[in-house]
């Protein structure tokens, strides 16, 4: 678990388009995270 106002770890993930995208690209902006389960999985 990260404390309170520690920088992120990079990580990459998939867009909308399923394009690779980095943490580090977006360095110096405002990032919101979402994440939701995959549709239709238990739980």
């Amino acid at each position: 678990m990260l404390a309170e106002k520690t920088t992120a770890p990079d990580f990459e993930a998939f867009d909308d388009q399923n394009k690779p995208v980095k943490l580090s690209g977006f360095r110096g902006q405002w990032v919101v995270l979402y994440f939701f389960p995959k549709a239709m999985t238990p739980g």
